[in-house]
């Protein structure tokens, strides 16, 4: 039998919000007196705000209260979320929505598995939520990646078992999720970055339909 359960990470995978994140979380290390580099970013890209956070302030050798501590999660996410307003359909990255719409025709189940909390919201502004037949984030979950809780819970919604699924991640965590969850991951991204997935592709476009078909043959 071949795999049947397609789930899809969002951030920069779907969309590219990996930058938003980047500049409010910029912004905040600025605020404590410090700065946040893009190669530090990296290693939030899957990961859950409140983890993102304490790893901002092991680098910046930071302490601070846990009042603070939820003031500065709360305001980052407003941040965030002041970007993301500006977005609609046109920022759905190329050849994603064709993709679902083959794996939705080919009769496939497809799910959104994200640490993000923000997941329905930005789907809905992509105008994407109505070719998921099951929608993980944040809210749903509370083991961060590489934990594979987003990734095992997706599968349960959709009624595929895990072995039967494939998911798509830009993200090291996250593909290190999918592989412990016994998934077949696919990386979105560079080879370098992603070496641990079974297979990468630089993103959809270089994804023929073909692999997806195999997959679904396999």
């Amino acid at each position: 039998m071949g795999y049947s359960g397609f789930i899809f990470d969002l951030d920069g995978v779907i969309v590219d919000t990996a930058k938003y994140h980047y500049l409010a979380w910029r912004k905040t290390a600025q605020s404590l007196g410090f700065d946040l580099s893009l190669a530090q970013n990296e290693n939030l890209k899957g990961v859950s705000r409140e983890r993102s956070l304490r790893l901002i302030l092991e680098w910046g050798q930071t302490q601070i209260d846990e009042d603070t501590f939820k003031t500065l999660m709360e305001q980052k996410n407003t941040d965030y979320l002041a970007h993301i307003a500006q977005m609609g359909p046109g920022d759905v990255l190329p050849k994603v929505q064709e993709t679902l719409l083959f794996l939705k025709g080919a009769g496939a189940k497809i799910a959104l598995g994200s640490a993000s909390k923000n997941a329905r919201l930005i789907l809905d502004k992509m105008k994407l939520s109505p070719l998921f037949d099951a929608i993980v984030d944040g809210n749903d979950v509370t083991a961060p990646k590489p934990d594979p809780e987003v990734f095992l819970t997706a599968a349960q919604h959709l009624g595929v078992p895990a072995e039967h699924c494939v998911v798509f991640e830009d993200a090291k965590a996250g593909v290190t999720a999918a592989n412990s969850g016994g998934m077949y991951s696919v990386g979105i991204g560079k080879k370098e970055d992603l070496g641990h997935a079974h297979t990468v592709f630089r993103d959809f476009n270089e994804m023929p339909q073909v692999f997806l078909k195999g997959l679904m043959e396999a």
